[in-house]
């Protein structure tokens, strides 16, 4: 099973079996990013659109991306119950198909601990961004704490056969995709980080 097959068939039941930790750990990063987002925003790997809420009214057009069609056909869903007007596309975070500097804002929320090469994926966000503009990620990280980091490591031999990472730091990989830190924040333990960044 390749990696898109496993999210498809992830699609139906992802928000149930993040229930528990959205609106304890995944929640308040996603409004930090929202927070920051202005005019013309791409959210990429967007999944089921759990941003949706979030982004609504903060974007004067929004344009959400997957690999996944099951988990776009979910995002479209949410976004006609939250009434958030979108444009949804199926493309690869790592090959984007639109040109340079088309966004004022991207942003990209706990999805570069699933792709083969998180670099690739920041490095079309930069891409894709406006040279003013942001790219905005908010993911679980390698914790701060010891115990942390032995669960993940323990999560990532688990997680291993669908591609999931649960000790990247996007944060340290920044310059690598030629963008320059603007601001970031981390969760108890660091646990889960936030990044605002800008075009190098």
């Amino acid at each position: 099973m390749d990696g898109r097959d496993y999210w498809d068939g992830q699609a139906a039941t992802y928000d149930r079996a993040t229930a528990w930790l959205e609106p304890r750990l995944l929640a308040p990063a996603r409004r930090w990013v929202a927070e920051r987002v202005r005019g013309r925003t791409l959210d990429v790997a967007a999944g089921t659109g759990a941003n949706l809420p979030h982004l609504r009214g903060r974007a004067d057009e929004l344009v959400v991306s997957d690999q996944s069609v099951p988990m776009l056909v979910a995002a479209r869903d949410r976004a006609a119950a939250e009434r958030v007007e979108v444009t949804v596309v199926q493309a690869d975070a790592a090959r984007l198909p639109w040109p340079d500097a088309h966004f004022d804002s991207v942003v990209c929320t706990f999805a570069l601990c699933c792709v083969p090469d998180e670099v690739a994926v920041l490095a079309e966000m930069r891409r894709v961004v406006r040279p003013d503009g942001l790219v905005l990620v908010a993911d679980h990280v390698e914790s701060s704490a010891v115990l942390g980091r032995v669960l993940q490591r323990g999560l990532d031999v688990v997680g291993r056969r669908h591609g999931e990472h649960h000790r990247r730091r996007p944060l340290l990989r920044l310059a690598e995709a030629g963008l320059d830190l603007v601001e970031h924040e981390s969760s108890r333990y660091r646990l889960v980080e936030r990044v605002a960044a800008r075009r190098a």
